[in-house]
């Protein structure tokens, strides 16, 4: 159920992403430790601001919208 719920909101996200080139996909969630897994691909995996998107602006979103979510780490 918590992949599910990452889902939809990375469908959120993902039109800010794709309007700079880029996208995120859903590699792995654990449902028990709130670790969700995501690829950058695109023009985000080689940018240098990919970090701070993954934490301050994928992570902090998840966090935000889905209880259970503990982290995002790019894969």
């Amino acid at each position: 159920m918590l992949k599910e719920k990452v889902e939809e909101v990375l469908n959120r996200i993902r039109p800010a992403l794709q309007r700079d080139g880029g996208d995120v996909q859903l590699v792995d969630v654990d449902e028990t430790g709130g670790v969700v897994k995501v690829r950058l691909i695109g023009a985000c995996a080689g940018c240098p601001m990919s970090t701070m998107t993954l934490k301050r602006g994928i992570e902090a979103t998840l966090k935000e919208q889905v209880p259970g979510v503990a982290s995002v780490e790019a894969v």
